[in-house]
């Protein structure tokens, strides 16, 4: 009942997500500064996105993340999994209990999956938007969720959706959601328009909040 991509750039790594199911974001997206980007989707069990990324923090290798997370994990075939780290080819697994018409693409920097999908083909093109597009990396991120979605994305309607980035800093320098809504990828786009503007101050109110700029709400004037 999901697309996602995960991908990397300049150091980064990112997730774009959306689903007919609520709150898709909040299970299936998993990221970690300097180590890389897990996606847990179909049947999901969160657990899988964290122990992923564990193994990455190891040694770094994408596919061999996935298959020694495989060899200790229960219900596999119930599973689909992406993994990308700091350097390499990503990489993605498909338990053979995927559900309905799914599939999956890596490319250079770059690795979609997606199921109950309206064609096989989805997963190609996201991969082909995000390793085409200019820009922010949450743009490109969310440029590719968008191709995903204009061909033909899942086999029905999507309502939620989520995007999230991280950087050199200890949390998420992005992290946007929309958990249930008739247009998320629409609702999520102008949720990314207003927060790219200030995202790299609000890290600098971790950082440096003697510095930080405030943007005038009522009592921080």
């Amino acid at each position: 009942m999901t697309f996602s991509i995960a991908a990397r750039q300049d150091g980064r790594f990112g997730l774009a997500v959306s689903s007919s199911s609520p709150a898709v974001a909040a299970r299936c997206t998993h990221l970690r500064p300097g180590i890389g980007a897990a996606a847990s989707q179909n049947v999901t069990d969160p657990r899988l996105g964290g122990r992923v990324l564990d193994r990455l923090a190891v040694h770094g290798d994408a596919a061999r993340a996935l298959a020694e997370v495989g060899e200790g994990a229960t219900d596999l075939d119930y599973r689909q999994l992406t993994a990308i780290g700091p350097t390499g080819p990503a990489a993605w697994f498909s338990g053979k209990h995927t559900l309905g018409t799914h599939g999956a693409a890596v490319g250079a920097h770059s690795v979609a999956a997606g199921n109950l999908l309206s064609s096989t083909e989805v997963p190609t093109i996201m991969v082909d938007a995000f390793e085409t597009a200019t820009g922010e990396f949450e743009e490109r991120l969310l440029a590719a969720l968008r191709a995903g979605l204009d061909a033909g994305g899942e086999a029905g309607p999507v309502h939620s959706a989520g995007l999230a980035v991280v950087s050199d800093v200890e949390w998420p320098v992005t992290d946007l959601r929309v958990d249930w809504a008739e247009a998320p990828i629409d609702d999520l786009t102008r949720a990314l328009e207003i927060w790219l503007p200030q995202r790299d101050d609000y890290v600098r109110r971790g950082l440096q909040p003697s510095t930080a700029p405030s943007y005038g709400v009522p009592g921080d004037e």
